[in-house]
Order: structure tokens, then sequence, then C-alpha cells
């Protein structure tokens, strides 16, 4: 078990913590959500002991042995893949450690020998002898392929080492494991083995995670940080949401009745206090306001962008045609004579492990680059927009924001940018910030801004949930599961594609499957499955 006691934090005059008071027990996943800010990763690294809160003490179980998922892809650099694993259990690599330097000895003393005997034990009782073989087991369900367990960590690329410390934090099953966005740079395959391995530990568990679906799926608890302080829900994240809502209504209905009711008395004690005839009421009318009791709710620090995407006419009977279309990038073909009719109502997710191609056929058909053979063609009656996965060269003038989005149609002006900033959560004098330190989020509300302003009835979204909290993705998933047009998109978020595809596009290594259903539908389909593992030619391995 793992508890907080009376931990307070803040930064200037700002409230961080305030008396927060939490235990986590083992058999449980704790899902740890709040808004952007709000102090998860803070709360994470207090809980790990790397960073100190003002006030208040952690306290673990004496003996338990705490993991947490590393966030430094360089730490371990000159270290053998197999070993970065193994030193998730620093006791056990550490006898490792010494008991093969003993052994590699020339000259073996006596001393040596005793020494042997007293690690062998140890190393025993750790299962240290079946510490290879389970390393590998996680590396090979983390996507991590046996080429690459003797190389050196410096040799593999940034996503393949994020796999390789996630495999390290879970090794030897520690008595509590601290997770900080785990699914990032993971396919679909190794997030559903994260999630059964999840489901199997019997120890304690963390998880800070922006993905709503693994958070339903691997959470028993959500520790909601709000308003301050932290509340334990039992469930997953769909019940959080739903019990949080209903609670937040049961408090604004209870404060609405009320103030109504105060209302109604002020009104009575106004007219009649200084009727002698009704004096008696409106004396008691007043100890029954003085009794009321309106509370006043918190700020949350929780807030929803209001995103709505209002297509200015209906899509005719032609909305896009593609012909033969072909691409080569770096050397590599990543489109080959790829060929799509969209028909009315689709909401096509791309998914497939070639994020390339998802990423070149938008940007052809955005008009930002034009295609090596192929054609493509819009109906007369669609206009499109463009999210792309990078945005840096939208963002190159520094700009105020106001003037920012004031440089796109309809050019309405000050108050009109300032109305509309607000409404994407940038009120008051944020609305002047300066592009320049503008984070990854607040870039991704901008473009989502600057979108919405098109009123286009063909919506093009590479990977839009990327640098979104959870409020924000929630925002943007409801948007657009009401937008009657066409959303052609590519997104990690699987509940996001679940909830919003009607027809699925998966690129693979030899070929295009194109099938027209939703996303849990489609990994179900069994002539689907089988489709896939013939033009993989090896294991399935989808990829959103």
């Amino acid at each position: 078990m793992i508890s907080a006691t009376n931990i307070c934090l803040a930064y200037g005059k700002r409230t961080i913590f305030k008396n927060v008071n939490i235990k986590f027990t083992p058999g449980n996943c704790y899902g740890l959500i709040g808004a952007n800010g709000a102090g998860k990763s803070t709360f994470l690294k207090i809980l790990a002991g790397k960073s100190e809160p003002d006030k208040g003490e952690v306290s673990i179980g004496k003996g338990l042995r705490l993991a947490v998922l590393n966030q430094d892809q360089f730490a371990f650099d000159e270290e053998i893949v197999l070993n970065t694993v193994i030193m998730g259990h620093k006791r056990l690599y550490n006898v490792m450690a010494e008991r093969d330097a003993i052994y590699a000895k020339e000259d073996f003393s006596e001393e040596d020998g005793v020494r042997c005997g007293e690690l062998e034990t140890e190393f025993a009782e750790m299962n240290g002898y079946d510490a290879e073989s389970e390393a590998a087991v996680m590396l090979n369900g983390l996507g991590i392929p046996e080429a690459l367990r003797q190389k050196k960590m410096k040799e593999l690329e940034g996503g393949e080492k994020v796999r390789v410390l996630l495999a390290q934090a879970l090794f030897g099953n520690p008595d509590i494991l601290l997770l900080d966005e785990p699914t990032n740079h993971l396919d679909l395959k190794s997030i559903q083995w994260l999630e059964e391995f999840l489901g199997r530990f019997q120890n304690t568990v963390i998880v800070v995670s922006h993905d709503r679906h693994f958070l339903n799926q691997a959470c028993t608890h959500i520790a909601d940080i709000d308003f301050g302080t932290i509340r334990t829900y039992v469930g997953n994240y769909d019940f959080w949401y739903e019990a949080s809502q209903l609670v937040l209504k049961q408090k604004q209905d209870a404060n609405k009745k009320a103030s109504d009711k105060a209302n109604e008395l002020k009104d009575f004690i106004a007219r009649f206090s200084s009727n002698a005839s009704k004096a008696k009421q409106a004396t008691s009318r007043k100890k029954l306001l003085d009794k009321l009791n309106i509370e006043e709710l918190p700020v949350s620090s929780r807030r929803y962008p209001f995103v709505l995407f209002k297509p200015e006419r209906p899509c005719g009977d032609i909305i896009l045609e593609v012909k033969g279309l072909s691409k080569t990038v770096d050397g590599i073909k990543v489109l080959d004579n790829f060929d799509l009719i969209v028909n009315k109502g689709d909401k096509i997710a791309f998914v497939g492990g070639n994020g390339v191609a998802k990423t070149t056929l938008f940007q052809i058909l955005a008009g930002e680059i034009q295609p090596d053979s192929g054609s493509f063609r819009w109906g007369v009656t669609i206009t499109h927009s463009y999210f792309p996965k990078e945005n840096s060269s939208y963002f190159d003038k520094d700009l105020s924001l106001i003037d920012w989005l004031c440089q796109y149609p309809p050019h309405e002006g000050e108050s009109f940018a300032r109305g509309f900033l607000g409404r994407m959560l940038f009120s008051g004098d944020e609305a002047t910030k300066m592009t320049s330190v503008l984070s990854g989020g607040e870039k991704v509300r901008c473009m989502l801004s600057r979108m919405m302003l098109t009123n286009a009835n063909a919506l093009i979204f590479d990977e839009p949930t990327n640098h979104l909290d959870l409020e924000s993705i929630t925002a943007l998933n409801n948007s657009l599961m009401s937008f009657s047009e066409v959303i052609l998109f590519t997104s990690h978020d699987q509940k996001f594609v679940s909830t919003l595809a009607n027809r699925i596009i998966e690129f693979t290594p030899s070929g295009v499957i194109d099938r027209v259903m939703g996303f849990d539908e489609y990994l179900a389909d069994d002539s689907v499955n089988g489709l896939r593992k013939e033009l993989y030619r090896s294991e399935v391995d989808l990829k959103l």
C-alpha cells in the first residue's frame, strides 16, 4: 500500500494541492486524471519521492518495491536492451552483476566462493534465473523483436526506447507501479498486451493517461485531481465521467432550488416588512432565509473548449475521387496506385503502421504537396479543411493569438476573434499571448479554431488528439460525432476512432483494406483478420 497524508503544494499564489489524503491499495489500478496543469505528473513524482511537497508525507509499506516509468530516453544509452529491462529491479541486477563479476575472476578464492553462495541464494529468492526470459516476454509483448535485445539502447529509435523503459518498469513484479503516459508510442497490439498485463497484475498501479479506452480497460478506480484535492471513484473512466457529471448536476440543482427559494423570501420581505399586518410573516421568512444554505461551488480546473463544426452547405453527390495516386518519400514508395471514392456521410478512419502513407495522402488531398502520378478531384460542392500532424509552419510568425486568428477568413475583426478564442479557452489576456510561447495543446486548439472558421463540409484530421487533454479530446470527439458531413482522419486514440468511424481503410505492407464498418466490428471481423494476416504475411500488428 502507498498513501499520501495532508499533501500541500503551491507555486506562488497558485494552489496545486491542499491537504490531499489518499490511499492506494493492492489489487487495484488507479487512473490519475485531471486538466492540464492540475498536477498529475507532479503528484506521481511526489509519490515516487522525486519531488517534495510543501507539507505532508508519503508512506510506503515496509519492504515494498516501487517502480516508475523512466521518462529519460537517454539514461541507459550505453546499456544492452535486455540488461536495461532487468535494471528495473535494482537489487536483482546488482546481485547478478556482482555474482557474474566474481565468476569472471581468474583467481577464485574461498572468500569468493562463500560470497557467491550468498548471492546465488538471494538471486534464486528473487527469481533471478527467470529474469532474462521474463524480460524477453515483456519486450516481445511490447513489440521489441529479438534482433534488438542485445543492441545498445542508443542504437534504438525513440519509440523503441520508450517501450524498453516501459518493460523496465513492469519487470520483476514491483509492489507499486507508477506509470506516466505508458501508451505513448505503442501500437494497438502493444496497448492490448499492456491492458492484459495490468489486468493480471496483483499489486498497486497508479497511471496517468490521456487514452480513454486504455483507462476504461485497465483501471478499477479513477483518482480525479480537481479543486486542489483528489477524489477517488470506483470504476473506470466512463463511470467516473457519468458519476462526476451527476454529482455536479445535483449540486447545481440544489443550489438553484435554494437560490430560487431565497429570492422568493427576499421578495416577500422587501414587499411586506413595513406592513404591520404582514410584519410577523416577514420576520418568519427572514429566519427561513438565514437558514438557507447556498453552497459556493468551487471553481474547477477542468475546462472544456466549445468545439463546433458547422458546414456551410451539405455535400453533393460527388465528394472525392482518387485514381492511381502514387508518391515516393525519401526513396520509399509510400503510396502505390491508390484509389478511393468517398461517399456521402463517410467518416473514414485511416489505420495501419505506415504513418507516413497516411500523412502523405492527407497532404496531397489538402493541396500541400503534389503526387508523383495519379489524380484526385473534389466535388464542386465541397469545401475542405485540413488539420496537419505537424503545425509549426502555421506559427512561423510571432503574432498575438488575436492577430493570428485574424489572418484567416472571415476577417471579422478583433472583437470577433476575442470571442472565438474565448470559446477555445483563451480568455482575457490569454488572447493576446504570443504564438511563440504556445504549448502543443494550445497550438492544437488554435488549429481547431482555424478549421471551424472555414465552415467546411469535408474535414481532414491527421492525429488531432495529440497534445490535447482529456477534456479537449472529449469536446472534439463529441463535436465530430454530431458532424453530418464527411470526415477523413487518423488517430492513435482508440475510443476516438471507435466512436467516430463508419468506414475503415488500412494501409498494410502488401495492399489496402477498405471496409464500410465501425472500428470495433473491423477488429472482430474474421474475414478481415484473415485478409490482414495474408497482407502482412506475419503476425497481425495493427497500428492506429
